[in-house]
């Protein structure tokens, strides 16, 4: 369909803007809750969200806040001084990283963040190594900031875990920014101490930015550690941002605060951008906010406990499934499997050749929502959320062994 213009002949919508790929995790979302809300029992693995409720006190934070007049008014753009103070402590306390409140900016969630971070480090055709699979967003941000995503993809057979050698290789004279994520979205893979050396020190040799995504810094598994880039490599902390939030720790995806954490000429520019574009984060959210990140970690220690025995059962189940094998992923909560063996085949009389495909018939035939591995530029693969109830989480895989099972 050729695009609709106007009168002067010029597009009613901006090639950037009609160029950008809706959420496909919301999108499988907003499906799983239309079926839900006409009746249909769907059992729904494709938001990343946890079942949790926010912790009791950080919700009575939020009470107080709204009965407080001065959580009634514009904050500084940059967030709640306090807020600021709050995050640098937390994340000294939590990954070792020292940073002060002036190198912090409060974003609405961890999306802003990563928009900010792009927006302020990329210049049209400035290159973005994007590490594949990748949470679906990021490519959209870099585009969105004129910036040009270049994927760089590691399989199952590496653990998901790409090399030095795969990044030189991609690397161009265009190339500035290095995006790094660990634990990973949407496999689980963990970066271990000695790779984060070996690519930070290569990043910083190469005179590269390195922005990395901490979000799902405190679900790791299995004695596996989880390490912050700046802090194994202290030299390169003058070029790099660090981007998290109190979404998954916190199971306060929708309060929607986040922040990023950089040099402070880079917050100075995010602050001045974002002031234009959405001011200050809502003030309750923010003082919620600070309840999180100046507590402890206790709830969050309970949901890691309970993500954990999932993540055991339905790599289990999963693996048990005729056609599907699957990693186990040692962060996050999500499960990542591979499902080539099932592709081609006849299920309920639908013959699936992608996993975008076998995903509607998930869904349709199953009632099972799960997000296709196009989406995170691995054709091939489903991201099954493991965020929900035991039962359900049994149930819906329960029901794709039953379906993948019938297949012919």
């Amino acid at each position: 369909m050729a695009p609709v213009t106007t009168t002067t002949g010029t597009s009613r919508i901006s090639a950037r803007a009609a160029g950008v790929t809706p959420s496909a995790t919301l999108a499988v979302d907003a499906k799983a809750k239309a079926l839900q809300a006409a009746g249909e029992r769907v059992i729904a693995f494709g938001a990343g969200e946890p079942d949790f409720p926010t912790p009791p006190h950080i919700v009575e934070a939020a009470v107080v806040a709204c009965r407080d007049p001065r959580a009634h008014h514009y904050t500084p753009t940059s967030g709640l001084p306090e807020l600021r103070e709050a995050i640098a402590r937390k994340t000294r306390r939590d990954s070792g990283y020292e940073v002060t409140a002036r190198q912090v900016i409060v974003t609405n969630g961890g999306k802003q963040a990563v928009s900010n971070a792009f927006t302020v480090l990329c210049d049209p055709g400035d290159e973005v190594l994007i590490c594949a699979p990748y949470w679906t967003t990021y490519p959209e941000s870099v585009t969105l900031a004129g910036g040009v995503p270049v994927v760089v993809f590691a399989g199952a057979d590496q653990g998901f875990r790409v090399t030095v050698d795969q990044l030189e290789a991609a690397t161009t004279r265009r190339t500035k920014v290095l995006l790094f994520v660990s634990p990973s979205n949407p496999t689980g893979a963990v970066y271990l101490r000695d790779e984060i050396e070996e690519i930070g020190r290569w990043a910083s040799e190469r005179g590269l930015w390195v922005v990395t995504d901490e979000i799902y810094e405190h679900l790791v598994y299995g004695g596996t550690e989880q390490h912050s880039m700046p802090v194994l490599v202290p030299e390169l902390a003058e070029r790099c941002i660090v981007v998290n939030g109190v979404a998954k720790t916190y199971a306060m995806t929708g309060w929607r605060v986040g922040w990023m954490i950089g040099p402070v000429d880079t917050v100075v520019a995010a602050t001045n951008v974002q002031s234009h574009e959405t001011s200050n984060v809502g003030n309750v959210s923010q003082y919620a906010a600070l309840a999180a990140v100046a507590g402890d970690l206790v709830a969050a220690e309970e949901m890691r406990h309970a993500f954990d025995r999932r993540r055991k059962t339905i790599v289990e189940m999963l693996r048990g499934i005729p056609g599907v094998t699957c990693q186990e992923p040692m962060g996050a909560f999500y499960a990542f499997p591979d499902v080539h063996g099932v592709l081609g085949r006849d299920l309920g009389g639908r013959r699936p050749l992608t996993t975008e495909e076998l995903a509607e018939v998930c869904i349709d035939v199953a009632k099972v929502a799960v997000v296709p591995g196009e989406a995170f530029g691995a054709p091939g693969y489903l991201r099954l959320s493991y965020a929900l109830a035991d039962e359900a989480m049994v149930e819906g895989v329960s029901r794709l062994a039953e379906l993948f099972g019938s297949a012919r």
